[in-house]
């Protein structure tokens, strides 16, 4: 077996290129062929834990008889697992591949802690000697295992849908590029080129990146994409035809602007007006501090009829909350206690201290159940030393080792406002360096946090704020039926939707003649 490549190129980040390589993977699978998605570089905090790829068949079914599960954990409601990091991108890709996702899918996994530094993640783990090296060397260290990634799902599968990175025409990034056009040359991959016509510009954003590549790359360009295109298509002409004059590179599909589409958003915040339609009677608002990870977590909740999902970054923007009803929500973080610092700075600490007061919900994720803490406490370097909002009593120290697992749990009884997840079984995934348990002094004289969920999760005393390590709680249908009484599309729903997308508005035969002989 040897797969046919198509890859997704964009005009810059932010085009579409993921939401059109997860559409990609669902239409070629769809039509009975094994796919598999592939980007050899991301870039992004939102992560998702998968089995490591030499230990993914020896370890299906769990540890082999007399083996500890190397990821810890004994208490017995934990599943097993081996854990490694993808971006979600591909987490996401793989499943409309219909495929199990894996590592070699994302052999490299930047991940931000700071405007000029990001945590190196090769083949699923991560890599502090590539974490210390300056950005350009880091490439080429990297490149032969991104290499053999790419050729070992080429060997077993028939078609592999490969991602870009921002745009290949980064003229000052291209000699040092393991994502865009060497990976295009190795596949010898048919490609697509993305652009996002909704910002104005994006005939010269096509034409201008098609013209800074050499000769033998722009070989490689099959068609152009215009990406969330709104009005009449009939008034692009004779745009797209002069640009195939230009180029000989035709325009083989138009996709409309989709504010519902369902898919988690890979880097970016949600936009407000692609919230749920219908009367909202909870509002869900989530901190959106610089380093936050995982928010693609909370797409559920975007897709929840009568529930409203808001972005906060200063008071004024949670203003006007109704303690009854709504929730505060502090997501997972990559850099906790910078996070902290810049929540103080906004005044968001007095905000969600105040919301707590009233009796109203507040959730914290990971970072998000540090912060609620009393302290974060870091010996070994990781994040940073920091007070926490001592919402819950609590203390979180950092551990030069990274959590990186799988997790099957459950609630016991839970308290208060969030009552309903009592007794509930939960699936999801942790990834953190910080390991949390009750504040000591504080246990001795009698402030207790409620453990809910062993070794995972706590609340106060009046239930009314809850703190848990496992990401992926909103993806989980048991949880939305308890809170809100309904439940989000499924993914299948919402994948085979972007592939029918596709097949409406691409030219006929497009799709199938990319991957033709």
């Amino acid at each position: 077996m040897s797969a046919v490549c198509v890859m997704v190129l964009g005009t810059s980040s932010g085009a579409g290129k993921s939401w059109l390589a997860t559409a990609l993977c669902r239409h070629y699978a769809r039509q009975g062929l094994k796919v598999a998605p592939f980007k050899a570089q991301n870039m992004s905090n939102n992560a998702r834990v998968v089995a490591s790829s030499p230990e993914r068949d020896r370890f299906a079914a769990g540890p082999p008889q007399g083996e500890t599960a190397p990821s810890g954990g004994s208490d017995p409601r934990q599943r097993w697992s081996v854990g490694a990091e993808i971006g979600s991108a591909q987490y996401f890709q793989s499943l409309a591949a219909r495929a199990e996702p894996e590592v070699r899918m994302n052999p490299v996994l930047l991940k931000p802690e700071a405007d000029t530094h990001s945590q190196y993640v090769l083949m699923g783990r991560v890599d502090a000697e590539l974490t210390a090296l300056p950005w350009r060397e880091r490439g080429e260290r990297a490149w032969p295992t991104v290499r053999q990634a790419l050729h070992e799902l080429i060997a077993e599968n028939e078609v592999v849908v490969i991602e870009g990175a921002g745009s290949p025409a980064e003229i000052n990034l291209m000699p040092n590029d393991i994502v865009n056009l060497r990976v295009a040359r190795e596949a010898q991959a048919r490609c697509l080129l993305v652009t996002d016509v909704d910002r104005g510009g994006a005939f010269a954003h096509l034409y201008g990146t098609w013209s800074l590549l050499a000769e033998a790359d722009r070989a490689l360009i099959r068609g152009f994409v215009l990406n969330k295109f709104r009005g009449d298509p009939a008034l692009l002409h004779p745009g797209p035809q002069q640009l195939q004059d230009l180029t000989g590179v035709p325009m083989l599909g138009v996709i409309p602007m989709q504010w519902r589409h369902g898919l988690p958003e890979e880097d970016g915040v949600f936009d407000d007006r692609s919230h749920a339609a219908g009367p909202v009677h909870t509002t869900i608002a989530v901190v959106a501090w610089p380093r936050i990870s995982n928010l693609d977590e909370f797409q559920p909740l975007k897709n929840l009829p009568g529930v409203r999902l808001k972005w906060v970054r200063s008071p004024a923007d949670g203003a006007h909350l109704d303690a009854a009803a709504d929730v505060v929500v502090l997501p997972g973080s990559k850099a906790t206690a910078a996070d902290l610092d810049w929540l103080r700075e906004q005044g968001l600490d007095r905000w969600v201290a105040e919301h707590a007061a009233r009796g109203g919900r507040v959730l914290g994720v990971c970072g998000g159940l540090q912060v609620l803490g009393e302290a974060l406490i870091d010996t070994e370097g990781i994040d940073g030393n920091a007070p926490g909002l001592g919402l819950l009593p609590l203390v979180t120290t950092f551990a030069r080792d990274k959590t990186v697992r799988r997790t099957e749990a459950a609630f016991t009884t839970v308290r208060g406002p969030w009552a309903a997840l009592s007794g509930a079984a939960v699936s999801g995934y942790e990834i953190h360096h910080g390991q949390t348990a009750p504040h000591p002094a504080m246990q001795a004289a009698g402030a207790v946090a409620h453990e809910v969920m062993p070794g995972l999760a706590w609340q106060n005393t009046d239930g009314n704020v809850l703190g848990l390590y496992l990401h992926g709680l909103f993806e989980d249908d048991r949880v939305l039926r308890a809170l809100f009484g309904a439940a989000a599309p499924t993914l299948e729903t919402v994948f085979d939707r972007l592939a029918d997308t596709l097949r409406e508005h691409f030219i006929p035969g497009a799709l199938d003649a990319l991957i033709a002989p």
